[in-house]
């Protein structure tokens, strides 16, 4: 079974920016006005290929083979039993041999892991009557398996728990393969032809 882990709020920004971008291309076609519609195309082609490599391209990829994660420019596979560590600081760190991949998604911002905290602490009840409604013992459990955890650290305990399954199973490590990818670099090489003929027009 495969799962892809992504930042949700930047994955929904980037989509809103591909609709922005999408209505003004069309615009700028129906309204062409020479160099000036080609230098506004040209900034929404740099800005647009930003947003893809930064907001809509990475994601973690966990499969049954092993992990993908696919970072800006470049995506990387890890098979489960060449996981040596996984912790948590802004960005989940994978330790492999005498490598740390560091995955751009989900990221634990500080004030994500704050509001983390926060729900593990019930506010103090204030008053006489009970305003808030009782937790039933399976919500008190999941509140203290969940507190202080963020998205970031629950899918780091998933490819913590896969890793060791892996080695409980004396999987042997197979080969962590990096590669180029091309569809970040086709959207860096559609912008600079985009600036390319708005400078040379």
């Amino acid at each position: 079974m495969k799962q892809t882990f992504r930042g949700s709020t930047a994955f929904v920004l980037g989509w809103i920016w591909v609709a922005f971008v999408l209505f003004n291309a069309f615009d700028l076609t129906l309204r062409y006005s020479g160099k000036s519609s080609l230098v506004a195309g040209a900034i929404l082609g740099v800005l647009t290929a930003l947003v893809y490599l930064t907001a809509l391209r990475p994601a973690t990829v966990v499969a049954d083979d092993g992990l993908r994660v696919r970072n800006p420019l470049r995506t990387t596979f890890l098979p489960w039993a060449s996981v040596d560590d996984v912790q948590v600081s802004h960005t989940i760190n994978i330790s492999h041999g005498d490598k740390v991949l560091h995955a751009w998604t989900p990221q634990a911002s500080a004030r994500e892991r704050a509001r983390a905290n926060r729900r593990g602490h019930p506010r103090a009840q204030r008053g006489r009557y009970q305003t808030e409604p009782v937790l039933s013992k399976g919500e008190r459990a999941a509140q203290e398996a969940m507190a202080g955890k963020t998205h970031a650290d629950w899918v780091a305990e998933q490819i913590a728990e896969r890793a060791e399954n892996a080695k409980r199973r004396r999987e042997q490590p197979g080969d962590v393969r990096v590669a180029w990818a091309p569809d970040a670099l086709a959207a860096c090489a559609a912008a600079l032809v985009l600036v390319a003929v708005a400078v040379l027009a």
